[in-house]
């Protein structure tokens, strides 16, 4: 792993986390649309921390077959511990039976650490626990920790407001502050890209890391040079937050054809997103145009393709 953050054979960070994950540094590569292809998912767990399964990368971007993927990635990281990530919002109902079979055959392939998103996590939890799997949930603040909580999650994802992509609106500290009384397991996400922010978060309470951005910029990773130079280019200042991705605040590098597009949503579709059945339609619309263009312009060596954020 070229991400210069790896452990030395033998050495590790012991953590609740890596004693519940066989692991042995506490860092995880958190699920990435488009750019979790399989080579850079087995190089985190080979390394020593955990790589998450993205599936529509996998399949959609990537172009794996969903089991041969899996069985792919256990091959690259020498049968080390990966992880998968579940959306679980029930935004459409083909969509969360094909989320459905998906866990069921990363079960089978044994995989045995889930990260849920964007919904109610218990039947994630019921399928995987029987079968000694752990989950972790995302969240942004503590009535989300709650209800991941209630929901029967192992333990939390503390995503917050220097987090790439979807992004809380809470410092490390507060976030920590607020989840720490659920008496959970809670790993930091946002803003780590070196040790000493590693160790800062570790500090603070953490149990781990979860990383993204800065495991695109590595030579594992199939996202285009242009987009990764981008990403080294880039200071704190050039980062903004826009909801014409998929409706909801996402952090991204303000490019021209960022700042062009603008970054909220228009009156007509924040309507939509106030109804409790239309919030789903629009979500659904958002997303499906965001795989297409997300992919378009992650694998385009160009740069000219000006339908992704960098």
């Amino acid at each position: 792993m070229s991400a210069g953050l790896e452990v030395p054979e033998g050495a590790g960070i012991a953590t609740p986390l890596t004693r519940q994950l066989g692991i042995r540094t506490p860092i995880i590569c958190g699920p990435l649309y488009p750019c979790s292809n399989p080579e850079l998912v087995a190089a985190v767990s080979r390394a020593g921390g955990i790589g998450i399964v993205q599936p529509i990368s996998l399949t959609y971007v990537h172009g794996h077959e969903f089991r041969a993927g899996l069985r792919l990635i256990r091959e690259l990281s020498g049968g080390r511990p990966y992880g998968f990530n579940a959306l679980i919002e029930a935004s459409s109902r083909t969509y969360m039976d094909r989320m459905r079979r998906w866990v069921d055959l990363a079960l089978e392939e044994g995989v045995r650490f889930f990260i849920t998103s964007l919904g109610n996590p218990r039947w994630v939890v019921d399928a995987v626990t029987p079968h000694g799997g752990i989950v972790y949930h995302d969240v942004t603040e503590l009535k989300w920790g709650a209800k991941g909580r209630d929901g029967g999650a192992h333990g939390l994802i503390a995503v917050n407001r220097r987090a790439g992509g979807h992004t809380g609106s809470r410092t490390p500290q507060q976030l920590f502050d607020e989840l720490a009384p659920l008496g959970l397991p809670v790993v930091c996400a946002g803003g780590i890209a070196t040790g000493a922010e590693m160790a800062q978060a570790l500090g603070i309470g953490y149990v781990g890391v979860q990383l993204g951005t800065r495991f695109i910029a590595t030579p594992e990773c199939r996202a285009a040079d242009v987009y990764k130079q981008a990403i080294v280019r880039a200071e704190e200042d050039d980062i903004v937050l826009t909801e014409r991705i998929s409706g909801v605040p996402v952090s991204v590098i303000g490019t021209p054809y960022i700042r062009r597009l603008g970054t909220k949503v228009g009156p007509f579709a924040r309507w939509m997103f106030k109804g409790r059945k239309t919030k789903h339609w629009m979500r659904t619309f958002y997303g499906l145009r965001s795989l297409w263009q997300l992919k378009r312009s992650s694998l385009d060596e160009t740069g000219e393709k000006e339908s992704g954020p960098w």
